[in-house]
């Protein structure tokens, strides 16, 4: 393993990831510790996860935030039929008048474009409830989503902790040929890379390549750097930031970080970006990467575009210019969600907007809707080309939907025809970065507050939002059954349903109910069963356990039903954090032949659990064809969470 040499008070070539984690170490030892605990400046929550993470802020009894910076923004669910939702948000409102929080209001934008454009300063770090927080490595951010107890901890001044990275150098080199873009680039590395099998590194983008992408483009390639399952990607902050930052008014946010000459890298893979043709996921993973040309001429039902990843002035500008004096196909509906209030507002001035409007498309809230199923469902059994990050089974809203993830080029190319077109048959013009982007933070409330908050602010609370329940201590030995056995690739989707459930967020007995509902709708009434006879629950699972998402739901809601381990071939990283913040142990098989040992509804023995947790993490596991064994690699503070129930429990 690398030694950061500042820590050590060495004199070495640095990357940018050890230039960043080394200003921010506060705990652990790089050269020989299997954690690091870093030191977070700013933290940003979404209204999906923020009502969790705002509750179990409160019960810390910490009288303001303690960061330099925290965000509460609301862009997931802002289709507000029923209370829910809108008393979510008046509850996240108050939160921030009190605690010394900005609050971005319904309206404003995404999360992370709001983020990118008026907040993230290069050589910091931004810790997010949001698995997609680290777009902010698009501008030489070290940006990472977790868990929102996690951000919990950070606001309350806590250390936030990662597996000490390996760093990958993803080299670039060349340009990037006329209608091809930087989501062909991302998905070019999760070709190479996959979706699993990346946990504990960290990507860094260098090369000469670096200095043709803009900042939006940068930032799309680190946002989906989520799917591929690292902690986080980063690019240098370089002329291309300064300039970009100079554009948003804040000049001053600016400070260089580029990669000293010299600076070692654990891997590398050379992009040579004029190599690089048009790309597509197809259905049902980030991870199932096609080209364009092999799919040319697919019939299309639907285009959506924006979301997180592509929904900046470049991107929505780029489609206007494609699709100016012509019109969307018959029989195609296109939809766009542009990322912030000053992306709309560029848009109208240039024109842009008249033109997406003469097309045919559907101008949508500039908020996450579509991306995670809360609107805009296709038809049954449709072809949804989409530039959002995620293509899971059902996310849409839709099960039978084949949804594709492609360019912003791609999308309005294929929206011409209503089938699957190159964007590089007549590609347009490159879009140039603005010199000056129009400025307005009218939306942005609590600003002159910002880590100091109103003594006295009254907190609003709705019938829907309920008490966080806190786990137990982990007994001596479990009688447990396997509730329920789940193959490869289950997402936090699988586990928590967003969409239609998702305004149940902030009451965990309710969203409770609907805890592996894509899998089997009767999980929770099995599990309250199991508890009623004194028997723990157990998951049993496949590789890549808990992928996607950050949402701590995904945890929290099966702590509530009894869960008290999981026992998978791999789980991912976020999610793995979030079990042991919850008092769920997470195991993998030794042998993972052993899976298909256990069925659901097996009973299993799981004697000396807590002696395993406090020791060396093995277990011997007894079931109805015999025993096997499982292991997990625990850190002092993890193995004192599990023994406490979690970390509330804990506190």
């Amino acid at each position: 393993m690398r030694q950061y040499g500042i820590i050590r008070g060495m004199k070495k070539a640095q990357n940018v990831v050890e230039k960043v984690l080394s200003a921010h170490l506060v705990e652990g030892d790089p050269a020989k510790d299997p954690e690091l605990g870093i030191r977070i400046d700013q933290t940003l929550t979404q209204d999906a996860t923020g009502t969790m993470a705002y509750l179990q802020f409160e019960s810390m009894d910490v009288p303001r935030v303690k960061t330099d910076l925290s965000v509460s923004y609301v862009d997931h669910n802002t289709v507000q039929i029923g209370f829910e939702n809108a008393d979510d948000h008046d509850f996240l409102q108050s939160i921030a008048k009190k605690y010394g929080i900005v609050y971005s209001k319904c309206g404003n934008g995404i999360c992370h474009q709001l983020h990118l454009e008026r907040f993230g300063k290069p050589g910091t770090t931004l810790l997010g409830s949001d698995s997609h927080t680290p777009t902010g490595g698009g501008i030489g951010q070290i940006a990472i989503g977790a868990g929102g107890i996690d951000i919990a901890v950070a606001m309350a001044g806590g250390a936030f902790h990662i597996p000490t990275p390996k760093v990958r150098a993803i080299v670039l080199k060349g340009k990037l040929k006329k209608g091809v873009s930087a989501k062909d680039v991302i998905l070019k590395v999760l070709e190479k890379y996959g979706t699993k099998g990346n946990v504990g590194w960290i990507f860094e983008y260098t090369g000469p390549g670096v200095a043709t992408l803009d900042v939006p483009s940068r930032a799309t390639i680190t946002n989906m750097g989520a799917e591929l399952g690292v902690t986080t990607s980063v690019f240098p902050s370089d002329a291309v930031t300064k300039q970009f930052l100079a554009a948003q008014g804040r000049a001053k946010d600016f400070v260089k970080i580029v990669a000293d000459k010299g600076a070692k890298y654990d891997d590398m893979f050379v992009v040579d970006l004029a190599k690089v043709e048009p790309m597509m996921a197809a259905p049902h993973s980030p991870g199932n990467i096609v080209t364009v040309k092999s799919m040319k001429g697919t019939k299309v039902n639907q285009i959506m575009i924006g979301s997180c990843t592509n929904s900046s002035y470049r991107d929505i500008r780029t489609v206007a210019l494609y699709l100016k004096g012509k019109h969307v196909a018959d029989d195609v509906e296109v939809g766009i969600a542009c990322g912030s209030r000053q992306v709309i507002n560029m848009l109208a001035k240039d024109g842009s907007l008249a033109i997406l409007h003469s097309a045919g498309c559907r101008m949508l809230e500039n908020a996450c809707g579509f991306c995670i199923g809360a609107h805009m469902s296709p038809r049954t059994g449709a072809v949804s080309l989409r530039t959002n990050n995620r293509n899971f089974e059902g996310r849409s809203g839709t099960k039978s939907a084949q949804v594709y993830l492609v360019s912003p080029e791609t999308a309005a190319a294929s929206a011409l025809t209503g089938k699957v077109e190159l964007p590089t048959k007549k590609p347009v013009a490159a879009v140039p970065s603005p010199k000056k982007f129009p400025i307005d933070d009218s939306m942005f409330l609590y600003r002159a507050t910002a880590g100091k908050g109103v003594k006295g602010a009254e907190i609003v609370r709705g019938p829907n939002i309920a008490p966080v329940p806190k786990g137990m201590p982990l007994a001596k030995d479990l009688k447990a059954v396997a509730a329920i056995k789940v193959g490869d690739k289950i997402t936090t989707d699988h586990i928590m349903p967003a969409g239609a459930r998702l305004k149940f967020r902030s009451n965990i007995p309710e969203y409770a109910k609907f805890v592996f509902e894509p899998c089997d709708p009767k999980f929770h009434d099995k599990c309250l069963a199991n508890k009623e006879k004194g028997l723990a629950n157990v998951i049993v699972a496949g590789e890549s356990y808990g992928q996607g998402s950050s949402r701590e739901h995904a945890a929290l809601c099966p702590m509530y039903l009894g869960v008290k381990a999981v026992i998978a071939k791999s789980i991912e990283r976020i999610h793995r954090a979030n079990l042991v913040n919850f008092g769920i142990v997470p195991f993998l098989f030794e042998n993972p032949k052993d899976y298909d040992k256990l069925a659901a509804g097996d009973r299993l023995e799981l004697k000396g659990i807590r002696a395993a947790v406090e020791g060396d993490g093995v277990l011997e596991v007894k079931g109805p064809k015999g025993t096997f064994r499982v292991k997990t690699a625990l850190s002092d503070r993890e193995k004192h969470l599990l023994l406490c129930g979690g970390l509330l429990a804990s506190l």
